[in-house]
């Protein structure tokens, strides 16, 4: 049964998202794929390049990770500036290298209206962006409820 994600009140948004990669840290270890927190590699344009710090990594296996736990707001509107955040994270996936793994892993949240339930934030960002993410992109969905991983997407 779909259901929103808890948060407390007046939450360390930082303490969040370490407590989140922790779990994702523990999912991609089940899956057998060893990762260090905040990977760095050099990435640009143009032989421009610049360090950048995925949320996790590892040169072996070749993999990239962002980590997002966002959510619906609280009246279950979209967080826009949230997902321009995503974008960002497949901006920098498009940059990196091609022989890389990449796995964006988002919480499963999904909008409640009134008595219904809707989509996941991951739903809708499949629904209306997928022609932002990269070749290679694979979309993981934690959920809270059963601590269960769900591959959405693997482009």
């Amino acid at each position: 049964m779909p259901r929103k994600a808890v948060r407390a009140p007046r939450v360390n948004h930082p303490q969040i998202g370490s407590v989140f990669e922790r779990k994702a840290k523990r999912h991609l270890e089940k899956a057998g794929i060893t990762v260090e927190h905040n990977y760095a590699m050099h990435l640009g344009v143009a032989g421009r390049t610049k360090a950048h710090r995925f949320d996790m990594g590892s040169a072996d296996p070749k993999v990239l990770i962002e980590c997002k736990s966002h959510t619906w707001t609280s009246s279950g509107n979209l967080p826009s500036a949230k997902l321009t955040v995503w974008n960002e994270a497949m901006y920098y996936f498009t940059l990196a290298p091609r022989d890389y793994r990449k796995i964006f892993f988002v919480l499963q949240d999904f909008r409640k209206r009134g008595e219904q339930w809707g989509e996941s934030l991951a739903g809708y960002y499949l629904r209306k962006f997928t022609h932002l993410i990269p070749p290679g992109v694979e979309v993981w969905e934690y959920s809270e409820a059963s601590d269960s991983v769900d591959i959405l997407f693997s482009g």
